[in-house]
């Protein structure tokens, strides 16, 4: 069963984000107070697999959820396998569309330099929601 493992916001891009129990998401927007949530582009929020996070750690990264600034933190799902116009719900309410994979990463980041590499551009995801709710730490994902 796939689930959110970890919730994750910052107020500025480009860092770490922090753990958080819920979060409240906003239709064509994101998460309420994160940094990355805009109606005005279709990264509204990331997703990276504990899996991927799990690799970094084997390398002898001292890195965990939320580290790679993703917002949700997932385990059971192989996020970059699924083509962009995937439709997901999340926990009971949130509806939301696969809106990229992966990402181009121009500059060495903070995260980079924090973490020492970087997983989020070639296995981390992003999604634009469809329909607001509130997500739990521990909410099913599923694909629809």
């Amino acid at each position: 069963m796939a689930k959110i493992i970890s919730i994750n916001t910052s107020d500025k891009k480009g860092v770490r984000k922090k753990p958080v129990d819920s979060v409240v998401v906003k239709e064509n927007f994101g998460i309420e107070g994160d940094a990355h949530a805009s109606d005005e582009w279709h990264r509204q929020i990331s997703l990276l697999a504990l899996e991927s996070i799990k690799t970094m750690q084997e390398k002898g990264l001292d890195v965990g959820p939320g580290d790679f600034a993703e917002n949700f933190t997932t385990e059971g799902i192989d996020l970059p396998v699924l083509p962009i116009g995937t439709k997901m719900t999340i926990g009971d309410e949130v509806e939301a569309e696969v809106s990229q994979i992966g990402k181009v990463c121009h500059n060495r980041c903070a995260i980079y330099h924090q973490a020492g590499d970087c997983v989020m551009p070639k296995e981390g995801i992003f999604i634009k929601v469809l329909k607001g709710g509130t997500v739990k730490t521990g909410d099913k994902i599923s694909v629809m």
